[in-house]
């Protein structure tokens, strides 16, 4: 009897230290389809692993990301989980995560640091590899040839100018295709709508529209719509393979997407925390792998 008290006040003293566990996570909104599909990911890991993940939203202001950090460290979390609103701003939040000595984990977008220190990671899918798939696939459905648009998230986000720059480098080994235009929607549906309905108005012909992420892709589709043009006489692509990208590929309005795996990226961010939490070795940087979706075979990826 007397083992038995003793066993289970180990397992009493292991659970409630594991459920005291806490991950303080900074998204940078949570006004996303595909930021929700990782926080929710994020979310559902940490109730399996028994720990408890504390969400803030920056709402696009860094300033308010790198407070929210520091209010984390003064709170005493376990670890932290960040998804920057602006890359640039990585070095200064590495930088306060380890002088506290607590684990940091960027999810989604690449930091800007040159190099991560000791318990630092990057976990989250390959932007160039993303943009390459998408480009491959859109040159394909074009037949090698028309004009390309692109629609770019900002500037100062790593995703954007990654996903972008890799289009680009697919497009440069086909003479017949040009892009004509390359302007910034900012990763929005109805900034998209606004920027493809200016273009609509030049006159100047678009078979395709490669967009660096689904909303910005669906905003397109509702351009054209609102136009009263045929999104399926298009070539349009998305990133991040959403519920609402899903749907348009169904109807045919969306050529291809890309899935860069938001689920097995959120729940590898809360596995990654634990592990630095534990003093275990973790790969500084940790990729998930994209793959095409387009009709054929988007019944699987959903």
């Amino acid at each position: 009897m007397k083992h038995l008290l003793m066993a289970l006040a180990v397992t009493v003293s292991l659970t409630t230290l594991a459920s005291a566990t806490t991950i303080g996570v900074s998204m940078r909104t949570f006004d996303d389809n595909y930021l929700t599909n990782l926080k929710n990911a994020i979310d559902a890991e940490a109730k399996v692993k028994n720990v408890h993940a504390d969400f803030e939203s920056a709402n696009l202001d860094v300033g308010k990301q790198i407070s929210q950090v520091q209010a984390f460290i003064a709170q005493h979390a376990d670890a932290i989980i960040v998804n920057t609103v602006d890359s640039s701003a990585t070095p200064k939040i590495t930088q306060l995560a380890s002088q506290a000595g607590i684990p940091l984990v960027y999810v989604s977008i690449k930091p800007a640091d040159k190099t991560l220190p000791h318990k630092v990671v990057f976990v989250g899918s390959d932007d160039e590899a993303a943009g390459t798939l998408q480009g491959q696939e859109m040159v394909r459905q074009m037949g090698g040839k028309g004009n390309m648009v692109i629609l770019e998230g900002e500037l100062d986000n790593s995703s954007a100018v990654l996903r972008t720059a890799a289009v680009e480098n697919v497009v440069k080994k086909f003479p017949d295709i040009k892009i004509i235009e390359k302007q910034v929607a900012n990763w929005s549906r109805t900034d998209a709508i606004s920027l493809v309905s200016n273009w609509l108005t030049t006159g100047e012909k678009i078979n395709a529209m490669a967009a660096n992420n689904d909303e910005m892709a669906i905003g397109a589709i509702l351009a054209l719509k609102q136009a009263g043009q045929n999104p399926k006489n298009y070539v349009i692509g998305g990133i991040d393979a959403t519920a609402d990208a899903f749907a348009e590929i169904a109807n045919g309005d969306l050529a291809v997407t890309v899935n860069q795996g938001a689920n097995k990226i959120g729940a590898s961010a809360i596995d990654i925390a634990i592990k630095l939490i534990n003093g275990e070795p973790v790969d500084s940087y940790v990729y998930i792998p994209s793959e095409i979706v387009t009709k054929d075979n988007y019944k699987k990826n959903k």
